[in-house]
């Protein structure tokens, strides 16, 4: 069945991750569904040529997340949760 939703409904998803999206390739929500947040961070940075904030990886996380399940709770729809989930995984 075909994704109703487009990038721009996903929370957190404002015009930059769209740009960012576009030159990843990324067109549609289903698209996020297998994909890998740390994997598109990396390849988006070699794309610019440059560092990115980490951030950036988290908002892809919660698109990713938000692909899979679109019952997500309210919370884990929020970029900065994610943030908070990968800064505990580094600090143990």
């Amino acid at each position: 069945m075909k994704e109703n939703r487009k990038l721009a409904d996903l929370v957190s998803v404002g015009p930059a991750t769209l740009r960012d999206f576009e030159e990843l390739g990324i067109s549609e929500v289903e698209q996020l569904i297998d994909k890998d947040s740390v994997t598109l961070f990396e390849r988006l940075e070699k794309i610019k040529g440059q560092k990115l904030d980490r951030c950036c990886e988290d908002v892809f996380r919660t698109a990713i997340e938000q692909a899979r399940n679109p019952k997500l709770p309210e919370e884990k729809k929020q970029w900065y949760y994610w943030s908070r989930v990968r800064k505990n995984k580094t600090a143990k």
